[in-house]
């Protein structure tokens, strides 16, 4: 199937928003989304390394901010 990479890791990093929390070292997110999304979300510096046992991944600084962007630009309510 083709599809547009690119589009569906700006909703997975905006969905990330929705599960993010601070743990008091940073911005985390739980990570239940699909391998290759979470791969290309490292490669790009949006999150730390999802690979390990712990349940939630880190956001970068910049992927924290994007992903609060994404959020609200895709599933935002105008009023």
């Amino acid at each position: 199937m083709e599809y547009d990479k690119d589009k569906v890791d700006e909703i997975a990093l905006a969905l990330l928003y929705l599960t993010s929390f601070n743990d008091g070292y940073g911005a985390r997110a739980w990570k239940d989304m699909a391998w290759e999304v979470l791969d290309r979300l490292y490669e790009k510096g949006y999150i730390g390394d999802p690979k390990g046992k712990a349940k939630s991944v880190i956001l970068t600084e910049a992927g924290e901010k994007l992903s609060e962007e994404l959020f609200f630009k895709n599933f935002g309510i105008s009023e």
